[in-house]
């Protein structure tokens, strides 16, 4: 395209224009000689240097009460023993605990199966952040379904667990689950 613009005004003397394009032409020829070959292993190696600098961890993890149904105490750790996925590892199944692996932002979710009243809160670092609760009025109703969705930022080594406010009863069957993974 330079090299058009400038053989357009080549007819007589030069004006200031064609002397202004000039180098831009020499330029234009100069960046079309500039080639990179890489064979396929050195694509290869690129690629996935670049896939690897970009690729967000993969950590999440699902988990959820197997047995029939639990009574805790107040202030006890839940431990849920069915792992559905742990990915990344972060979740410890015999103290209940999800340990951060990666700093960034999380997505936590609790939800639980209550015949009774139920006060739950979700722990960051020991600290409760976040409360379920069912009410002892929905007693004409035997089950209720409870659930808390939160997103937090966590540094690596945070913990995060689901504990009880009171004592409590929750039904387990897969009812009752715990669920974080990493978005960012």
């Amino acid at each position: 395209m330079v090299d058009y613009i400038c053989n357009q005004y080549v007819i007589g003397t030069p004006s200031p224009q064609q002397t202004k394009l000039e180098p831009l032409k020499s330029l234009g020829f100069n960046i079309s000689k500039a080639t990179v070959t890489l064979n396929s292993n050195d694509l290869n190696q690129l690629l996935n240097l670049l896939g690897s600098m970009f690729k967000a961890p993969r950590i999440g993890f699902s988990v959820s009460l197997k047995r029939h149904s639990f009574t805790y105490g107040t202030r006890q750790t839940i431990i849920y023993d069915n792992i559905l996925t742990n990915d990344g590892n972060g979740y410890d199944d015999r103290t209940g605990v999800f340990t951060c692996p990666v700093a960034g932002t999380y997505m936590f979710v609790v939800d639980a199966l209550c015949k009774e009243a139920t006060y739950l809160a979700l722990d960051h670092n020991k600290t409760p952040i976040a409360f379920l609760h069912r009410d002892s009025q929905y007693s004409k109703n035997p089950l209720v379904q409870i659930s808390r969705t939160v997103l937090l930022k966590l540094t690596k080594g945070d913990h995060v667990k689901v504990s009880v406010g009171k004592h409590v009863f929750m039904n387990g069957y897969d009812y009752s689950g715990f669920t974080g993974t990493f978005l960012y």
